[in-house]
């Protein structure tokens, strides 16, 4: 048996709360890759955050040694995906690294829209699939009726599929044999020229840029001068190891491994995600496919609440970019808020981590846009332009028709939930394309407007399957539409970061939202201060924030009515002076509220 006839390199995918990471926990456990004591739930997620939502954000990757029942000794790459939507991006990357995919299903559960997302991810990147069925202590499991469901919705014969607990760790040297006897190993040459495929790469306070690679030919050894094809950069390797979780250094790297490279990277634009590393002074002919770039789906602007912090921003995005290669941002500027940034996501549960970490990692005060998809405007001229900024909107007498973005969205939901769900759809200007039965759960599929589901959709769906119901979607084109600009003005001064863009029959409903939110937002002033959301010269929504009125008269007692009404009259004055000149202060978190619009 040659050296790589003993590797195995296998992702775990799944739908959200499966058991991804709980697997991948017992699987460590039980390979002893740590001791007891340094034991914890979800090992692998090692962000605060990932642990305190309890969702994998970052693919990670272990390597663990396990001796198997014929007595081979076998190396084991494991790496644990993320399964919601927003990181799907994520998952195509660490799938390109492996060979094939562990299948997790929730015993109770059944399949679900991300489990079939996933798996045609994995099938794209030529994976050997082996299902596993979890969560088969729980007393609503039903190991049977989801291994004939597997084989009915994604055709893989799942009769041999192991039945597993990955909490209780039933059925977890099963899973290991599976690995060992189902999935195929690496192939590679040896004695090749070193092709590796950078995976992942991160900034470390301590030791700088860390790059994750796949060796795909040849041998990546320390001490050696590599390059990265993509960018023409040289760099020495200064270490070289592997995760086995910890780090763990070695002299090198051989064929069909994965384990990470320190070389003392400087320029965070250097280490492009999917490029291939080569030896500089020996390097191969051909480069590595990569991975097409990810399109950021959702829009917002980040402005610091302090100026000074401007720097400081930048430098983060760059960080978070690097450890992140869907997050996108470029400079914006905004009248109401100064200089900031125009960030790109791949859904709303990316932008709100994304801000978190922001906040957390690097302490900074952030005001945040409303968020908005790209738009494709056709102006009377010819030329197309794609606008991200609702406030870049071109002038309407020059435009044309203005395209939005729609996405295929599949829906899975138990029966009774489903006429909910379907009117959810239609009020979100949903076409429904198919409607099918898997057993007792409907499975929608249907064409929305993307900007329709930045919002709120999840979490209505969520509410109305009271959480039962998954969902997953994909880009599917661009269609003309009827889109207009609602703008808001307070106290008669448009400001430029509430403005967008919304589909003519709801611009109002939407305009009169907002009006109502800010009126309770914005505190009183000693002058009126009216609130207004306008299309064009418009307007169609109006709110007002009532003057403070102090007492003048409150010292005259008695006496001649003619005194009072000459103080009241001075007052009057003075309000309409103010009035003139009066700046109205909108306080930071208006911003954030004001465009926190659910349908309350």
């Amino acid at each position: 048996m040659s050296n790589l006839d003993h590797i195995r390199n296998f992702s775990i995918v799944a739908h959200i709360d499966h058991g991804k990471s709980t697997l991948a926990d017992r699987l460590i456990q039980k390979c002893g890759a740590v001791s007891d004591r340094e034991m914890k739930a979800q090992l692998l997620d090692n962000m605060d955050i990932e642990r305190e939502r309890g969702i994998t954000i970052k693919a990670q990757t272990v390597r663990l040694s396990y001796r198997a029942l014929d007595g081979q000794d076998y190396v084991l790459n494991l790496i644990d995906t993320p399964g919601h939507v927003d990181f799907g991006y994520e998952v195509s990357r660490s799938l390109a690294a492996c060979e094939g995919s562990l299948l997790v299903v929730d015993a109770s559960q059944g399949v679900e829209a991300q489990t079939l997302a996933n798996v045609y991810k994995a099938l794209d990147a030529n994976h050997e699939i082996v299902p596993v069925i979890n969560k088969i202590d729980l007393p609503a499991a039903e190991p049977e009726r989801v291994k004939a469901q597997i084989e009915d919705v994604i055709g893989i014969d799942a009769s041999e599929a192991p039945l597993i607990s990955a909490k209780t760790g039933i059925g977890i040297d099963k899973v290991l044999e599976t690995i060992v006897t189902k999935l195929p190993p690496p192939k590679g040459d040896e004695n090749a020229p070193l092709k590796a495929m950078l995976v992942d790469s991160w900034y470390d306070p301590y030791l700088g840029i860390v790059v994750l690679a796949r060796v795909v030919d040849g041998v990546l050894k320390k001490g050696m001068s590599i390059q990265m094809m993509a960018t023409k950069a040289v760099y020495k390797v200064d270490r070289c190891g592997y995760f086995t979780p910890k780090m763990t250094d070695t002299d090198e790297i051989k064929t069909g491994e994965l384990g990470f490279i320190i070389c003392g990277i400087k320029s965070i634009g250097e280490t492009r995600v999917g490029d291939t590393i080569t030896d500089e002074k020996n390097p191969t002919d051909q480069a590595l496919p990569g991975f097409k770039p990810s399109l950021s789906v959702v829009f917002c602007s980040l402005f610091p609440v302090d100026m000074s912090d401007y720097e400081l921003l930048k430098e983060s995005l760059a960080k978070l970019q690097l450890n992140d290669a869907s997050f996108q941002f470029t400079p914006d500027k905004s009248m109401a808020l100064g200089q900031g940034f125009r960030c790109g996501f791949l859904g709303l549960l990316h932008m709100e981590i994304i801000q978190e970490r922001l906040s957390r990692e690097f302490n900074l005060d952030l005001i945040t846009t409303a968020p908005s998809v790209a738009y494709k405007v056709y102006l009377t001229n010819g030329e197309v332009i794609v606008m991200h900024n609702p406030a870049d909107m071109p002038d309407v007498s020059r435009i044309s028709r203005i395209e939005e973005p729609w996405v295929r969205a599949t829906i899975m939901t138990p029966d009774e939930y489903l006429g909910g769900i379907l009117q959810l759809c239609t009020e979100r200007r949903g076409i429904q394309k198919d409607l099918t039965y898997v057993g007792d759960r409907a499975m929608a599929v249907y064409e929305l407007p993307l900007n329709e589901i930045v919002f709120d959709f999840y979490d209505r769906l969520k509410s109305i399957s009271r959480g039962y119901a998954s969902f997953d979607y994909d880009l599917s084109d661009y269609a003309a539409s009827d889109l207009v600009r609602v703008n808001i003005m307070v106290h008669g001064e448009q400001v430029d970061a509430l403005a967008f863009l919304a589909h003519r029959s709801q611009a109002e409903r939407r305009g009169r939202q907002i009006c109502e939110r800010l009126k309770d937002l914005i505190p009183r002033h000693q002058f009126k201060i009216p609130i207004q959301a306008s299309i064009g010269g418009k307007i169609i929504a109006r709110e007002d924030i009532a003057a403070f009125r102090k007492d003048v008269t409150a010292k005259c007692y008695g006496g001649d009515i003619t005194r009072k009404r000459k103080l009241l009259e001075k007052q009057k004055e003075g309000k309409k002076r103010m009035r003139q000149f009066g700046e109205v202060e909108i306080p930071q978190n208006a911003f954030i509220q004001a465009l926190k619009i659910g349908d309350e």
